[in-house]
């Protein structure tokens, strides 16, 4: 591991932590049959603003370009009604039942909809990961 000070870093370079993916998301395998849950994700943060980009940067290309996203308005902190990333717009509902508190739905013309579990980013670690895990074990 190579490190590069710089004048605010004060973590020596032995004890730096190594590097964290940017998205934590776990992806089901395509199948014939369509399933109700097409993954997980485990945001680090309830800043949609901050998160959605980075999820939808990491999804599969085979997902197509998302156009629109639903989350409970519970789970995150306000939102525009839309959201420009990477040069597209992506519309974004904020539902207030109880269904769907910890998912999000995705959707992409003429290729359907995609369903992801949203783990709370205050989850630890342990179970988060466990959470992951058996979410997408067939």
């Amino acid at each position: 591991m190579t490190a590069t000070a710089h004048p605010q870093d004060h973590t020596p370079p032995d004890l730096a932590l190594p590097d964290q993916p940017a998205v934590r998301l776990r992806v089901m395998p395509r199948a014939a049959i369509p399933r109700r849950i097409d993954g997980i994700w485990w945001p680090r943060s309830r800043d949609l603003m901050v998160e959605l980009p980075l999820l939808l940067a990491a999804l599969p290309p085979s997902w197509g370009h998302i156009a629109a996203a639903s989350v409970h308005a519970a789970m995150w902190a306000p939102a525009p009604d839309h959201v420009l990333i990477d040069d597209q717009v992506v519309r974004l509902h904020q539902t207030r039942g109880t269904y769907g508190r910890h998912t999000i739905c995705l959707l992409t013309p003429g290729h359907g909809r995609w369903d992801l579990l949203v783990a709370p980013p205050e989850s630890d670690r342990v179970d988060a990961e466990l959470r992951m895990a058996s979410a997408v074990a067939e």
